[in-house]
C-alpha cells in the first residue's frame, strides 16, 4: 500500500505529488491517458497571474497570490523556463476604466503589488504596439509567463526522483474504501493508498462519485488558441488582457518563455470533456480581438492553432478538501497554473507534513545544453558527440537532448512526448522534416519496431512499413 495516491497527472496532480514525495512518503501517480500533462495543461495561457481577478477572500484569490509568489523559486529548482515580462488589462471605453478600478481594489486587497492604471499617452511609452483604440490599462508588475507542460513534466519527474511511481493509461473505474485507506482500480487492476487525492481536471467531479461525493459538478470551458513564428515574439513584451468577462480573462496577447507569441482564448460552456477541435467561428474571433488589443499581430506567421478544456466547477471557486483521508482538488480553472505551488504546499500542510531534508527538490533543466558556453558545449560534445547532432533545426535540438529525455522521468513513449520535453517539432515546420529521426530514436531507445512508434498514443501511428521492400 502506498502513503499517497495521486489520481491525474496534470501540474496540479505533479506539483501535489512532487510535495508528497519530498516529504518521504510513498507516492503513486495513477493517469488515465498515456502521458502526463495530457489535459488542461497541456494547452492554456501559460500565465502566472499576479492575482487581482479573483473575488478577494476567495480560495482562488489566495492561492493565486501565494501561487505567485512561489513560482519564481519552484521554476528554478525544477529547471523550468520562468518570465516575470508583466500584464497589462487593457480597456476601451469608460466603462472598461471603472472595471479597472475595481480590478484594482480588489488586487490590493488580495495583497498584488505594484497595481496601477495608466492613460494611453503613458501605456505607449510601455507597449509601443498597443491597439489604437486602447485608452487605458491596468499594469500589473508581477505577472508572468512559464511553460505549463514544461513545469508538470518536471515536477512529476522530480517526485519519481524521489521515488515516486507513475502508472499512465491507468482509468480509474471504481474507488473502494477499507480498512486503511482506499483500493483505486482501472478496470481489474488496481492500487491502494491510504490517502487519494482527486487531482482528475475536468473527470473530478466524476472521480469524487465514485466514493460518494456529489455536491458539486464540474464541466469544460473550450478555449481555442493560435500561435504565431518566433518572428513575430518580440511584437510585444507584456501579456496584453481585455477586461475581464463572467466568462474569463478573455482573449490575450502574449509572448511566451519559448519566444513565440500566442493568441487567446476563446471561452465556450460545453458538454463533452474529450472535445478539443478548434472551430471558424473560434478561430475567428481570436483574431479579431487580438488586432484590436496589439497592432501589427502578422497572422500570416500561424504555425499552429490548438484547444483547451478549462475545468469550471459549479461552485465558482476552486474545490480543495479533505474528508475520511479523500482530498478533492476539483474546479482548478484559471488561476489554477499559477496556484499549483501553492494547492500542492496546502495539501502538505492539511497531511501534517514537512519536507524530508534527504530528498532533492531540484531537477536539472531539460534545455542545458544551450545555455552553456562554447567551450562546455565542446567538452560534452568530446565525450557524448550525439550533442553535435541536431536533429530540429526549426527549435536547434540535438539528438543528446532527445536521447536524455527519453531516457529521464517521466519517460515519453511518443512522438509528442518528445516534442513536449524538448520543443523538437514545435517550429514553423511542426516536425515535418526531423519527425522521422525522432521516430528511430523513440524506436531504438523504447526496443520497439520503428512501425510501434505513434504521434500521440492509441492508435496514431505514423508508420506502416518501409519503401522499397519486397
Amino acid at each position: 500500500m502506498f502513503d499517497f495516491v495521486v489520481i491525474g497527472a496534470g501540474v496540479i496532480g505533479g506539483m501535489v505529488a512532487r510535495e508528497l514525495a519530498l516529504s518521504g512518503g510513498s507516492v503513486c501517480i495513477v493517469e488515465a491517458m498515456g502521458d502526463v500533462a495530457m489535459g488542461a495543461t497541456r494547452a492554456n495561457s501559460a500565465i502566472v497571474h499576479a492575482g487581482f481577478d479573483a473575488k478577494e477572500g476567495s480560495l482562488k484569490a489566495r492561492f493565486n497570490v501565494r501561487g505567485s509568489e512561489m513560482m519564481e523559486g519552484v521554476c528554478r529548482d525544477l529547471g523550468v523556463k520562468y518570465k516575470r515580462n508583466g500584464s497589462l488589462v487593457v480597456g476601451f471605453t469608460d466603462e472598461d476604466r471603472e472595471t479597472l478600478a475595481e480590478l484594482l481594489r480588489r488586487g490590493e486587497k488580495n495583497g498584488v503589488k505594484g497595481l496601477r492604471i495608466v492613460e494611453r499617452e503613458e501605456l505607449l511609452s510601455i507597449e509601443k504596439n498597443i491597439g489604437e483604440g486602447v485608452k487605458y490599462a491596468l499594469v500589473a508588475p508581477s505577472g508572468a509567463i512559464v511553460c505549463p507542460y514544461e513545469l508538470c513534466i518536471a515536477s512529476v519527474g522530480n517526485a519519481m526522483d524521489n521515488g515516486a511511481e507513475l502508472k499512465c493509461n491507468f482509468k480509474v473505474t471504481k474507488i473502494e474504501k477499507i480498512e486503511h485507506g482506499y483500493r483505486v482500480f482501472a478496470g481489474e487492476s488496481y492500487v491502494e493508498g491510504a490517502v487519494v487525492v482527486n487531482a482528475a481536471g475536468v473527470f473530478s467531479d466524476e472521480i469524487a462519485a465514485l466514493v460518494g461525493i456529489s455536491d458539486f459538478t464540474v464541466h469544460p470551458r473550450r478555449g481555442e488558441y493560435m500561435l504565431l513564428d518566433k518572428e513575430c515574439g518580440s511584437l510585444i513584451g507584456h501579456t496584453v488582457f481585455r477586461c475581464p468577462s463572467k466568462m474569463g480573462k478573455g482573449i490575450l496577447v502574449s509572448p511566451t518563455v519559448d519566444g513565440n507569441l500566442l493568441l487567446g482564448p476563446t471561452a465556450e460552456d460545453i458538454e463533452d470533456k474529450s472535445d478539443t477541435a478548434t472551430s471558424a467561428a473560434g478561430i475567428a474571433s481570436v483574431r479579431a480581438a487580438a488586432l484590436e488589443q496589439v497592432a501589427g499581430v502578422n497572422l500570416g506567421k500561424v504555425i499552429t492553432t490548438f484547444t483547451g478544456l478549462r475545468a469550471v466547477g459549479s461552485t465558482g471557486d476552486f474545490i480543495i478538501n479533505m474528508k475520511d483521508g479523500f482530498i478533492n482538488c476539483a474546479g482548478i480553472e484559471s488561476p489554477g497554473l499559477t496556484s499549483a505551488p501553492a494547492i500542492a504546499e496546502y495539501i502538505a500542510s492539511l497531511l501534517g507534513l514537512t519536507r524530508d531534508k534527504t530528498k532533492n527538490p531540484t531537477r536539472r533543466a531539460a534545455h542545458y545544453f544551450r545555455e552553456l558556453s562554447t567551450e562546455e558545449k565542446n567538452a560534452l560534445i568530446a565525450k557524448r558527440p550525439e550533442f553535435a547532432h541536431v536533429i530540429c533545426r526549426c527549435e536547434t535540438v540535438t539528438e543528446g537532448e532527445i536521447l536524455d529525455a527519453i531516457r529521464a522521468n517521466p519517460r515519453p513513449s511518443d512522438l509528442d512526448g518528445v516534442k513536449r520535453r524538448t520543443r523538437a517539432s514545435m517550429g514553423r515546420c511542426q516536425g515535418g522534416f526531423c519527425s522521422p529521426y525522432i521516430v528511430e530514436l523513440l524506436a531504438r531507445e523504447l526496443g520497439v519496431p520503428f512501425t510501434a512508434v505513434t504521434k500521440c498514443g492509441g492508435g496514431s501511428y505514423i508508420n506502416i512499413g518501409r519503401t522499397k521492400e519486397n
